[in-house]
């Protein structure tokens, strides 16, 4: 039985590897993913949050994304992507979904800021980018400095990562959880 997963960005400002990295990982591992972006269409992915990198075609828009087809969602970083994607409704209630149907949620560097926004974050144990810590504890969780850590709390679980050179453990750890 093959499994889903949908890695969810903004139009803009999605740390490039960050996407692309657990996207290719999840494939190799067999896993179908999904892109979804706030609008569907093109996403613009960074280099340390400045420099643009690569252009990225979204297959499909957060709000056409029914998230019971999807067994995995991942939420990359960028601070500008992660301070847009939170702020969308629609990615907001898929998470959401994903908590309350506790499925696992990845989110790695700024990506853990959708978790506050969508009222997920209280009761979890996570990382991120060190500057998203006070947000993470100011919502009701608890921030850890680790290379990749898993939370099973509040009955479902979520796996974080700090940055860009955490990914290969990151990928791991996705891919270890839904396989």
């Amino acid at each position: 039985m093959t499994k889903h997963a949908l890695i969810m960005t903004s139009d803009f400002g999605v740390e490039e590897p960050e996407l692309l990295s657990p996207r290719d990982a999840l494939t190799r591992a067999g896993i179908d993913v999904t892109v979804a972006s706030t609008s569907g269409g093109t996403i613009q992915t960074v280099k340390g949050d400045k420099e643009p990198a690569s252009i990225v075609q979204a297959d499909t828009a957060t709000g056409a994304v029914n998230a019971d087809d999807y067994d995995l969602v991942v939420i990359p970083g960028g601070t500008v992507n992660a301070d847009h994607v939170r702020m969308d409704k629609d990615a907001q209630k898929i998470v959401q979904a994903f908590a309350a149907s506790h499925r696992p949620v990845g989110a790695i560097c700024h990506g853990p800021w959708l978790l506050i926004d969508a009222g997920v974050a209280e009761g979890k144990t996570l990382t991120s980018y060190a500057s998203v810590r006070t947000d993470l504890v100011n919502a009701g969780a608890s921030w850890v400095d680790e290379q990749v850590f898993r939370c099973p709390g509040n009955d479902w679980v979520l796996i974080t990562s700090r940055n860009p050179g955490d990914l290969e453990a990151f990928n791991d750890a996705l891919i270890k959880e839904i396989s």
